[in-house]
């Protein structure tokens, strides 16, 4: 089945350059209108010129889309709601938002300043934030909307020198658990993309037949299953150099240790249970971990009667 998206609005941030421009341009050929957002600022943040997101708006308009361009700071709320309320005044509603901006300022954590890791924060954590609450409330009234968050493997798993971008990284996965519950009776899908891909924030990082290999447009084939009609819920996709694979937390099934016996000698003697693989589950939300104690607690109780 073809992935579409004619007549729908897609607003991409971060979309001048590397992962963005390819995520705008694909949904353009596939049919969408597109805000191609981007502050135009150097990698690690610095500076602003939208050069780079009116050429995408110029290529999509070549193939005959339709598309604007705005140069929104995702981490400045009022210039993001201008950017929805520009988009809402000349198509009427927003289906896709891809939350794609980013920056770095890569140190290690004893030579980091904390203006650095705040910085990484403000534009991952609360760009993302600021997108996400400006058109939620437009996809309520429309009982649809795709949202589409971009974590990483540095924040999932850790990389030495990213303690702020994996801070980030980890926080929008947060964000991202708690909407797709709110988001649920009104169609609202949430997702996150895990890529890794050759672009200006990699460059650097890795050799460039390398680079080559990682082009961003296999990561944005992964993207758009996200963000269409039928994209999943919940689901943490990672994508890079062709290969495509799924992230997620589980928690084991555990034990559970009588309040006589709660020491940290045998939370530790328990130690083999707490971590055995069998019956691990992933949570549907934070308070069935909650429920899942109260029953071991109850069972336990009523095993003494």
């Amino acid at each position: 089945m073809t992935i579409d998206f004619t007549g729908q609005v897609a607003i991409v941030t971060g979309a001048g350059n590397g992962l963005g421009r390819s995520h705008a341009l694909e949904l353009a050929k596939r049919g969408a209108k597109v805000v191609v957002n981007d502050l135009g600022g150097a990698r690690d943040g610095s500076g602003a010129s939208s050069e780079a997101s009116q050429e995408v708006v110029r290529l999509i308009e070549s193939m005959g889309g339709e598309a604007i361009s705005h140069g929104a700071n995702v981490a400045d709320y009022s210039q993001v709601q201008d950017m929805v309320e520009k988009t809402m005044a000349k198509w009427g509603r927003v289906d896709i938002l891809i939350n794609n901006a980013g920056i770095l300022r890569d140190k290690s954590f004893t030579k980091m300043s904390l203006d650095d890791f705040k910085l990484v924060m403000d534009v991952h954590v609360m760009g993302t934030v600021n997108c996400t609450k400006a058109v939620w409330d437009i996809m309520r009234s429309q009982n649809y909307g795709r949202i589409v968050m971009t974590t990483s493997s540095s924040g999932m798993y850790g990389n030495f020198g990213q303690s702020n971008y994996g801070a980030a990284k980890m926080a929008v996965l947060g964000l991202m658990n708690t909407l797709v519950i709110e988001g649920a009776k009104n169609n609202i899908h949430v997702n996150a993309l895990a890529p890794t891909a050759g672009t200006r924030m990699t460059e650097d990082l890795m050799p460039e037949d390398i680079v080559k290999a990682f082009a961003p447009e296999a990561v944005t084939a992964g993207m758009l299953t996200l963000c269409d009609e039928h994209a999943p819920n919940r689901f943490i996709l990672c994508a890079g150099a062709g290969g495509y694979s799924s992230a997620s937390m589980i928690e084991t099934e555990g034990c559970f240790i009588p309040q006589a016996g709660q020491k940290a000698e045998t939370v530790r003697d328990n130690w083999a249970q707490i971590i055995a693989p069998e019956h691990q589950t992933t949570m549907v939300t934070g308070a069935k971990q909650g429920e899942k104690f109260v029953l071991k607690a109850m069972a336990f109780m009523k095993s003494q009667q």
